[in-house]
């Protein structure tokens, strides 16, 4: 139901056409009979057109989701739906800020868009104006900090979720604090913070120890396992993510599974081991392609796009750069960051000028979206751009066509985590 149109429609009338040719106009506002046009009325709860819509859209988003389980491939119905849905909760919450059934349907609404159509909102003021006892704001500010983790601010993703942490230890709620800490945990191991994350992870594994929560230990050791990577810590890293994948039954948790997949690849490409890292990695990439995961068949892609170019196959890494870019049609972020390492690759085989086009695009979004640490390296890497532009020698040919690539020239210019 085409809600935004219909707000277009009722502030102006004449330039709009009428959204609901088979919904007499009567109906919609909260006079009968009443001419299309008059503003919205104060009290959206008076207009029974916003009222049904409200109750169709809110019973049927007001559900967990979750990756391999019961009702995720159906709740991709938000990819056209969720600007209706942001209108509808933009509406109610300014009329019953305090009601908390709907800032319970906010925190599914959000829950939805992570899994399913990364994007910020506009709800993010309202959510944090909430009084810090109001039952919903946690998981409110909990999925709020994970949209911003997804288009890269992780500033802000930080910031929301050391509240979050705040309001869930004041509350007792242990599962909540071991979750909360694991996500904390990986943004900080994101911004460099690799010691910090470290310690946060090793609190909520031990928490989830506590609880006897099987499946939160085992996530709580693959974000070890990333921290312990992204610090250097190969050996160890390794056995965490193997411990974690030992954890649980098998396809008990396959986006788990997957997940540890790729990150074993990584490992196992840091060490060198090539034949191990591709088949980690092309592990992952079916387990992802058979359940049409998108996200996770884009960093597989990603992942060994980067490992044929450490390896100086570059015409293997631009072709898994090209699917990842067509898996990430809709989502700015990860666009960006496939567009960066193709830009890279532009760089070393000496094409330059489509290299700096291709950073100047990813320069722009990184900049609308706050992804500060991206866009500080696409800032450097156009300098180096441009430095050698001036000194071109060879304008066609790579310097390293075929030969391997030392893995430190490309994190200078790359965001390598994912």
């Amino acid at each position: 139901m085409a809600i935004s149109h219909y707000l277009r429609w009722n502030e102006h009338p004449q330039q709009v056409s009428y959204p609901f040719p088979d919904v007499p106009k009567q109906w919609i506002h909260h006079d009968v009979g009443a001419a299309p046009g008059p503003p919205l009325p104060k009290d959206p709860k008076s207009s029974p057109l916003l009222c049904t819509a409200k109750e169709g859209y809110f019973g049927r988003i007001s559900v967990g989701v979750y990756p391999g389980k019961p009702g995720y491939e159906e709740a991709r119905w938000i990819n056209s739906e969720d600007v209706n849905i942001e209108h509808l909760l933009d509406l109610f919450t300014t009329v019953d800020m305090d009601l908390n059934s709907l800032w319970d349907v906010c925190s599914y609404f959000l829950e939805h868009l992570y899994w399913h159509k990364p994007r910020l909102v506009l709800l993010g003021p309202k959510i944090e104006a909430l009084p810090d006892v109001h039952p919903s704001k946690p998981r409110c500010l909990f999925w709020l900090s994970q949209l911003f983790d997804l288009v890269g601010n992780l500033v802000e993703c930080k910031r929301l979720l050391i509240h979050t942490l705040t309001l869930w230890r004041e509350w007792g709620d242990k599962f909540e604090v071991g979750l909360t800490l694991r996500q904390l945990a990986d943004a900080n191991r994101r911004l460099g913070l690799h010691k910090e994350g470290i310690q946060q992870v090793e609190e909520a594994l031990k928490v989830n120890k506590q609880l006897n929560d099987i499946s939160g230990q085992a996530y709580s050791l693959l974000h070890l396992a990333l921290l312990l990577h992204t610090d250097s810590q190969l050996s160890a890293a390794e056995e965490a993510a193997s411990q974690s994948i030992g954890l649980l039954p098998e396809k008990f948790d396959e986006h788990l599974i997957c997940a540890c997949h790729r990150v074993l690849g990584e490992i196992h490409s840091s060490k060198g081991e090539v034949e191990k890292a591709i088949d980690h990695l092309e592990v992952a990439l079916r387990i992802a392609s058979s359940l049409d995961w998108h996200y996770e068949q884009f960093w597989a892609y990603y992942c060994l796009a980067k490992l044929y170019c450490y390896q100086g196959r570059f015409g293997d890494s631009l072709a898994h750069v090209e699917r990842a870019k067509s898996l990430a049609a809709n989502d700015m972020y990860l666009s960006c960051r496939a567009t960066h390492l193709q830009a890279f690759l532009w760089y070393k085989q000496n094409r330059f000028g489509e290299a700096r086009l291709e950073v100047l695009r990813a320069i722009d979004v990184y900049e609308k979206i706050g992804a500060t640490t991206d866009l500080e390296m696409c800032r450097n890497f156009i300098r180096d751009i441009e430095k050698a532009m001036e000194e071109r020698t060879s304008p066609h040919k790579s310097d390293l066509d075929g030969e391997l690539l030392d893995p430190v020239l490309l994190a200078t210019h790359i965001n390598l985590l994912f």
